[in-house]
């Protein structure tokens, strides 16, 4: 009898097979019924078993059938007769079969199976068992048995009580057995209630397990193995291959199921980053959407009061609810990037957002929200300034009004007097005067009322919300006006007629009138002009202001002297009335105006000159704390501003260096971004001067050409370049780790592109962008590179043929879409090096996938549900489950599902 020595040749056994025979019958009986059992174990696939090996073995015809059941292949067609030369034909149709896979057997003829000798029947089916069962076993490259005898070893190792040396003694306690099985399935054996000093009870323990639950028939009885001092080797390496490939074939379920775990985790985490990016971006788009319209209301307000509060809802908008979308924004960008990296990592196809949720989208959704807020902004100041004038037209309106109504007030009533018919010749010429004077006084006042008219045409033009009732003041003030101008004509005219009748005036009254009435005039505008409010911006016209305070007040003296000498005539009078015994009846018959009512403005404006002095002193302390404020404010802004632009500049530069490695130019950007967070207190102290300044109305500030709209646009702008700069960075660290890129091949491309950008714009022209690639090993040929960093499709077909592709245009479509997805006819450096890695390294595809489940379905072209829930973690079952499409191949079953078309679609191949 021979072995197999594992190259293909078998060599002697170290004794004798009739020897071994004659030695110990045992054997024979044990060998008997093991290889019995071996043969049923394969023999049931067909429906048949044996009862008595040299027998059932005589006509050839099913050991032919056992050699085509446990080969897969087929026979020769078997003779069908009965007599001795068709047995011989059958069993050398076998035999030669077994020779043709390299199994030389000796002293075996068909003359000897079909005469039914056992020995030499059991010689053979020990050959079959060494060709077909033991010798493919190999662990660390040892022959059949000893790598069977290692495998049992390194799966008992960790059975304190089992010490496996050999297919013999080692094997009579059970405990072997009973070990294996424990390792592969621990629930199917209590192991720790096994005794070494019960073999019987382990044993059968071992076999009856193995033959319910593992699908081993029993090949020995315990009876065979502990009744004898030496168990048959052979019987026992037969029984130990059957438990062998049990277990393996569990193993490489196993491990095809880990693999599609593998895969279906990726896939899930993947599909999951996708949701969360819809959902950010919904959420995003939806808040700008609700935002936009808020900030194109231009509905003005009819009060200082109510803009305020619309200003203070901007500002709120500005520090609370902008600040986080600001965050979200950058997130979704961050997560956008990383997404899209993995997908190329994990072989993925690109993502692409739902139609109007890609990142450009975002982008001119929140440049329209920017200008959106830049005009709002531009409205609310141009609004406040607005209502503010209308507030001083408005309130400069109804005084001088108010100032005219009390003069008009009687004067109609006066006009329309008669008392003129009854009049004595004095008192005639004193009534012409009188009406002289009227006349004098009422064109004084022509100024006030035309200032009256010119005020509510600006409220008007201004869209006063209180315009009607500012139009039918002015309206009856002029109606007034007209009237008292016919009536002082009328009045006029019938004076005239009388002035022929009456000679006698009274000069001296007359003269008092004259020059009363005009001086009264000019006091009650001087008090006028001490009550009329101001509003200024800057110290200037606050100064203006003042100096034109001032000159009016170097005039009071002179008319100190104007008023002494009016109140002479009027002290005249009383001196010719008492040296002269005039008898007069009443007051001046010429003006209303009396000394007293001159003395008591006077004394009003004597009294109104300080108190404008004081509103003077004060605005102009307001607008020397506003001037603090503008130059609080442009300090720190000429300080951040340079500050920011700095900042941008070194991470700039810090993003094209080289220093250490990735993980270290990570550590250094993280510091770098603590570092400017940690600057944002001074951001928020500027935002407090910017508060101040706009509460106290300033619009203008000479002292610094920074606005806190440019240093909120540069502090996010900068917020947004450092978080995109660190992502840049991780991201290639994980395409660094998942292409097996080494650091020094990064080295060599940032070196050599920092090499040719000489003027260290981060950026390569194209002749730049040709000469780094030329260094780095690719021939490009002679067309130019655009000056963008990137190469259109052509150049980068002629890039891939000179590198040794043999392109024809449908391989060139595949590469183009895999590295620009986004079909907008570029290729970047990150996507060609991406491409070229992902080239040479060793990533899962879908025939790999597709291959695994097949491992699970049993070699069949569709696999069941209860099989993917059995193999499978539960939650990635049901996700399969969910997936796959009903199979329709001819061979299918009911509930039969297509794992083919669902591995393709894991890798973009066709639709999920």
């Amino acid at each position: 009898m021979d072995s197999y020595d594992g190259d293909g040749n078998y060599m002697h056994q170290e004794d004798d097979w009739d020897r071994d025979m004659l030695l110990d019958p045992a054997w024979e009986k044990q060998q008997r019924k093991t290889f019995t059992a071996w043969c049923n174990s394969h023999l049931r696939k067909a429906g048949t078993q044996i009862e008595n090996i040299e027998e059932d073995f005589r006509d050839g015809l099913k050991l032919m059938l056992l050699l085509e059941v446990i080969s897969g292949e087929r026979l020769a067609k078997p003779e069908r007769g009965k007599m001795r030369v068709h047995k011989i034909s059958n069993v050398n149709k076998a035999l030669n079969f077994i020779a043709s896979k390299g199994v030389k057997l000796v002293c075996i003829g068909a003359e000897e199976i079909v005469d039914g000798n056992a020995k030499m029947t059991l010689g053979m089916i020990w050959t079959i068992i060494l060709r077909f069962a033991i010798q493919d076993i190999s662990v660390e490259e040892t022959s059949a048995k000893e790598g069977l005898l290692l495998w049992c070893q390194r799966k008992t190792a960790p059975y304190k009580n089992v010490n496996i040396q050999n297919f013999h003694i080692s094997w009579k306690d059970g405990l072997g057995f009973c070990a294996l099985i424990h390792r592969h399935r621990p629930e199917l054996i209590d192991y720790g209630k096994l005794r070494k000093d019960d073999p019987m009870t382990n044993l059968n323990t071992a076999f009856e397990v193995a033959e319910k639950y593992l699908d081993i028939p029993k090949m020995l009885d315990a009876e065979d193995i502990v009744g004898t001092a030496r168990p048959d080797e052979k019987a026992i390496m037969t029984y130990v291959s059957s438990f062998y490939h049990a277990f393996s074939g569990a193993q490489k379920a196993e491990t095809a199921a880990n693999r599609i775990c593998k895969v279906l985790a990726v896939n899930q985490e993947n599909e999951q980053l996708m949701e969360d990016y819809e959902k950010l971006a919904s959420d995003l788009l939806e808040w700008i959407r609700r935002t936009i319209p808020w900030l194109e209301n231009r509905m003005p307000e009819n009060t200082m009061q109510a803009m305020q509060q619309k200003l203070e809802d901007f500002r709120d908008y500005r520090r609370l609810h902008k600040p986080p979308k600001v965050q979200e924004k950058c997130q979704l960008e961050i997560n956008f990037n990383t997404l899209q990296t993995k997908l190329r990592l994990s072989n993925r196809p690109a993502f692409m957002p739902s139609e109007g949720k890609m990142v450009s989208d975002i982008n001119n959704a929140w440049g329209n929200l920017e200008g959106a807020e830049k005009g709002y902004e531009e409205w609310l100041l141009n609004e406040i300034r607005r209502l503010e004038r209308l507030d001083h037209l408005a309130e400069k309106f109804r005084q001088k009004a108010a100032i005219h109504e009390a003069w008009t007030e009687g004067k109609e009533d006066l006009l329309q007097k008669r008392d003129y018919e009854t009049a004595s010749l004095s008192e005639i010429k004193a009534l012409l005067k009188k009406h002289e004077a009227f006349e004098s006084d009422l064109a004084a006042h022509q100024d006030r009322v035309e200032q009256i008219a010119a005020i509510a045409q600006e409220l008007n033009e201004l869209d006063y919300y209180d315009s009607p009732s500012v139009n039918a003041r002015c309206q009856r003030i002029c109606d007034q006006w007209d009237s008292l101008g016919a009536l002082s004509q009328k009045r006029n005219e019938a004076l005239q007629r009388t002035e022929k009748l009456l000679e006698t005036i009274d000069q001296l009254y007359l003269e008092f009138a004259k020059r009363a009435a005009p001086f009264n005039n000019w006091m009650e505008g001087a008090m006028e002009d001490l009550q009329d409010t101001f509003i200024v911006h800057t110290i200037e016209e606050i100064q203006g202001l003042s100096t034109a305070h001032e000159q009016f007040k170097a005039t009071l003296p002179e008319a100190d002297k104007e008023r002494m000498a009016i109140l002479g005539i009027h002290n005249e009078i009383a001196k010719i009335v008492q040296t002269y015994h005039v008898n007069m009846a009443g007051t001046n018959p010429y003006t209303t105006i009396n000394p007293q009512e001159i003395n008591a403005k006077w004394d009003k404006v004597r009294q109104l000159v300080p108190q404008r002095d004081q509103a003077l002193i004060e605005e102009h302390a307001r607008q020397q704390n506003n001037e603090r404020l503008r130059r609080q404010f442009a300090t720190q802004a000429n300080i951040i501003g340079p500050w920011i632009q700095n900042k941008m500049q070194e991470i700039g530069r810090i993003s094209i260096e080289m220093h250490g490695t990735l993980e270290d130019q990570l550590t250094h950007l993280r510091q770098y971004e603590k570092s400017i967070v940690n600057y944002k207190p001074k951001i928020d102290q500027l935002e407090g001067d910017h508060q101040l300044i706009q509460e106290a109305l300033i619009f203008d500030n000479k002292h610094t050409n920074y606005t806190m709209e440019h240093i909120r646009v540069g502090w996010e702008q900068l917020l947004t370049t450092i978080a995109r700069t660190i992502n840049e960075i991780e991201n290639q660290i994980l395409t660094r780790d998942a292409k097996g890129i080494s650091q020094e091949q990064l080295n060599e491309f940032r070196a050599s592109f920092n090499h040719f950008d000489r003027d260290h714009s981060g950026t390569l022209g194209a002749e730049e962008f040709k000469a780094c690639l030329i260094s780095l090993g690719f021939d490009i040929g002679n067309d130019a590179q655009k000056r963008t960093g990137i190469m259109d499709a052509d150049d980068f077909k002629t890039c891939l043929i000179s590198m040794g592709y043999n392109l024809g245009e449908n391989e060139f479509s595949r590469i183009m879409s895999i590295v620009d997805p986004n079909r907008m006819g570029i290729v970047t450096f990150q996507a060609f090096i991406d491409f070229m890695s992902r080239e040479t390294a060793d990533t899962d595809t879908a025939d790999q996938v597709m291959a695994s489940f097949k491992v699970l379905a049993g070699d069949k072209n569709y696999i069941l549900a209860d099989e993917l829930r059995r193999e499978l973690p539960p939650d990635q079952a049901e996700y399969c489950i969910a997936r796959m499409a009903p199979y329709t191949g001819p061979d299918g079953v009911p509930g039969a599902l297509d794992y083919m078309s669902f591995s393709t679609a894991l890798y973009g191949e066709s639709d999920l």
